[in-house]
């Protein structure tokens, strides 16, 4: 304020200072040069009058008739003198007025068309006291009274909403949010915000008709940035974390780094990004099998008509191999026939790869084979026997050698 004013004050004296010194010159000029100069004038014709009487140039009746003459010239000569300090004097008075009246208008123009409020600090930036509370919540109910006299104005409800919510009275709020939806269906805005006032009414959890709503948002929009933070968020309160991941990467592609939801974004995905990855080896762990707990144990026997093609010495595997993938063993032990029938297990332990173990996989196949050559890839003439699929950590498995390897 102060500032301002020493502005303004500083305009007001360049006017002046623009304003007043022509009209002090003009009382300089106008009342001082011209009538003292001819008054000299007169008084030396009088001087010379006198002195032709003296002489005898002129009688005394035409010396009485030119010194009259030169009197009544003198008069009117006094008076103009008299006229024309008047108008020196007016100039000075003109000037005092001019200098008091520019900046009385200049302030009262001021108050008439500037805003004078806008200096006091404590007023706010139309001119206006801030609004206490209760007079906030007195217009606010002028304005519900309004909406339940006019309930078809859609602008009206969406204000009685917005006017709710940020009052933190969010039970009212969704009142009026879902006022607003039935007049405006399908509309993304008022979807969203009709969730988020449902939600806030429901200790902040988005779930039930809050999170319907949520997704009927992002089948219209499958881009609007507060349905996808929303979303996010109810994915990240139900433990999804890998769905509110996507959703919050999504999100940030939408909007700027630096906008409100884009900085949100970034937040969360911090939040959530760990425990989306711890979430995900978690699951991994619980789908496969510990190294502890990944063996298969069972008993091996060759079938009494098989038992005359196969002598004591020849070689017996016994292997696991899985379901799907890679017909690699995963697992092998090796016996002879004259061990038959055999307990066996099958476990890590047995792994021909690091990177192929039991404990990898979910469900097995046991082959048991009686090889002649000593290879374990199958010869024709060898005996075999397998099972149906297996879990790990199955026991009691009974494999059969019964059939001839074509």
């Amino acid at each position: 304020m102060i500032v301002f004013a020493l502005i303004a004050g500083s305009m007001i004296l360049v006017a002046l200072a623009w304003v007043l010194p022509p009209l002090l010159r003009r009382r300089a000029h106008s009342g001082v040069e011209r009538p003292q100069s001819n008054l000299a004038l007169l008084r030396d014709q009088r001087a010379e009058l006198d002195a032709d009487l003296a002489n005898g140039t002129i009688g005394p009746e035409q010396h009485a008739r030119a010194r009259a003459e030169l009197e009544r010239r003198v008069l009117e000569e006094t008076k103009a003198d008299g006229k024309t300090g008047s108008a020196a004097g007016g100039g000075r008075w003109a000037a005092i007025l001019v200098g008091v009246l520019i900046p009385v208008c200049a302030a009262l123009l001021y108050l008439q068309l500037g805003n004078p409020g806008a200096l006091d600090p404590g007023l706010g930036a139309h001119g206006k006291a801030p609004l206490t509370p209760d007079q906030v919540d007195q217009l606010v109910a002028r304005l519900a009274a309004r909406m339940e006299a006019n309930p078809d104005d859609p602008d009206g409800w969406a204000l009685l909403g917005r006017s709710y919510a940020v009052m933190g009275r969010f039970s009212e709020a969704a009142r009026a949010y879902g006022r607003l939806n039935q007049l405006v269906a399908n509309e993304p805005d008022v979807l969203t915000e009709y969730a988020d006032a449902l939600a806030m009414s429901q200790s902040g959890r988005i779930e039930g008709q809050a999170l319907d709503l949520v997704n009927q948002a992002l089948k219209l929009n499958p881009d609007h940035p507060k349905a996808l933070a929303l979303a996010g968020t109810a994915a990240a309160e139900r433990k999804d974390y890998k769905a509110a991941v996507a959703l919050f990467e999504r999100l940030r592609r939408q909007v700027p780094a630096d906008s409100e939801f884009g900085q949100m974004a970034a937040e969360r995905l911090k939040e959530v990004g760990p425990l989306a990855g711890m979430a995900s080896a978690a699951a991994v762990a619980s789908a496969e099998p510990s190294a502890a707990s990944a063996t298969i144990k069972g008993r091996v026997a060759l079938s009494p008509a098989l038992s005359g093609k196969a002598g004591p010495t020849d070689t017996v595997f016994v292997l696991a191999r899985a379901t799907e993938g890679p017909r690699m063993p995963l697992a092998i032990v090796r016996r002879q026939v004259k061990d038959l029938p055999l307990e066996f297990a099958l476990s890590d332990e047995q792994a021909m790869s690091p990177q192929m173990k039991l404990s990898k996989f979910r469900e097995v196949v046991i082959v048991a084979r009686v090889s002649k050559s000593g290879s374990a890839t199958p010869q024709s003439g060898d005996l075999q026997g397998a099972t149906s699929a297996v879990k790990v950590g199955a026991s009691n498995v009974a494999v059969v050698i019964d059939a001839v390897v074509p």
